[in-house]
């Protein structure tokens, strides 16, 4: 190992359940706090890489933090190498499988690996990846909203300066989803994006109902029409459907964008930090969205997707949905509707009184 090239000392995690600024509801349930996972990965050279997960729901706290800690130990001494650490972990699991905790604890890993990088050379890991820091188109990401009741946090959206909105639809009938449309498109006006989401809940012909009932209100994209796995009937509902169609934050590794891809599940791609691979994986399934022509925009992880759009080359929208907020020393800044990477590394300090307040 060359001296440049800081080691692992050690793996900790943490679990904690940190508040949002809005409950976020979808077809499935209300988000109401976000049970999140932090990494630190502590090196010979002094600096520590994190990260940190998004647990969906606090029964998967204790065995994330335990399954992190656990590869950890399998990983003291070697290099920070992300591509290599990646290469020892698929190995470590190819038989096992990627999907579900494993792939989380694997793509958070890998984040924080990066990170560490950054840290060790005192550069923003875009710049690590060849790119530079740059201003990235992004949208405020809410769940299913009532557009009388929520009108004020839609307007505040807007003097941000957010250029797009997404809602959450399917929590309800197709008439309920088209007031809730109509409503928002009349109050933010024909000029700001606004993209609807269905998290999965609907099968390939009530999803093509719906969007040819929805298609007058100029949405940008439809999102998870229908159930992620069902790569053919995205493709369907693609086919017949007058709005573009958005999916990929619950496709895992960059497998699972190629087989999708291969099927034509949908117009653009959303790759989620966390399921995708990490840093080293979206990095591969950016060159994938290259050469297929597609436009790529990011799930989750603000902070560490305003890194890698930087240097994606159909770069399309950020999500931001703040769900590191309350746990940051320093947290993502958005700037006449868009946010800018942030470092060095990812930009990532934990508020550790923050921590100790929200830790499980």
């Amino acid at each position: 190992m060359t001296r440049t090239i800081p080691a692992i000392r050690g793996v900790k995690a943490r679990a904690l359940i940190a508040p949002i600024s809005r409950p976020v509801k979808n077809a499935f349930g209300v988000i109401e706090a976000a049970p999140l996972v932090l990494i630190d990965v502590a090196t010979d050279q002094g600096v520590t890489g994190r990260s940190y997960i998004f647990a969906y729901t606090r029964l998967t706290l204790k065995p994330l933090v335990q399954l992190i800690e656990e590869i950890g130990r399998d990983l003291v001494g070697k290099a920070v190498v992300p591509f290599d650490l990646m290469a020892t972990m698929d190995a470590k699991f190819r038989l096992l499988g990627w999907q579900g905790l494993v792939g989380m604890a694997v793509s958070g890993l890998d984040m924080a690996f990066w990170d560490g990088l950054g840290q060790a050379a005192g550069r923003p890991v875009v710049e690590l990846l060849g790119g530079s820091a740059r201003p990235i188109l992004a949208y405020d990401s809410y769940g299913a909203v009532d557009p009388v009741a929520d009108e004020r946090d839609l307007r505040r959206s807007l003097e941000q300066g957010f250029r797009g909105i997404k809602i959450k639809g399917g929590d309800g009938d197709a008439a309920n989803d088209e007031r809730m449309v109509k409503g928002v498109r009349a109050l933010i006006g024909p000029d700001v994006a606004l993209m609807l989401d269905f998290n999965q809940s609907l099968d390939p012909d009530e999803a093509i109902r719906r969007i040819n009932r929805l298609a007058p209100y100029n949405l940008l994209w439809i999102e998870e029409p229908v159930p992620q796995e069902n790569l053919q009937g995205h493709a369907e509902v693609r086919r017949k459907s007058p709005t573009s169609i958005q999916a990929g934050e619950n496709w895992w590794f960059p497998r699972g964008f190629a087989e999708a891809i291969a099927v034509g599940a949908s117009d653009f791609i959303m790759p989620d930090a966390m399921k995708v691979g990490g840093i080293t994986g979206w990095m591969r399934v950016a060159g994938q969205a290259e050469a297929a022509s597609i436009p790529v925009s990011s799930h989750l992880f603000a902070e560490t997707s305003a890194h890698l759009l930087a240097v994606t080359p159909t770069a399309h929208w950020l999500e931001v949905l703040d769900l590191g907020r309350a746990i940051l020393a320093d947290p993502i800044k958005v700037v006449d509707g868009t946010v800018t990477a942030q470092g060095p590394g990812l930009g990532l300090e934990w508020d550790e009184t923050a921590v100790a307040k929200y830790l499980v």
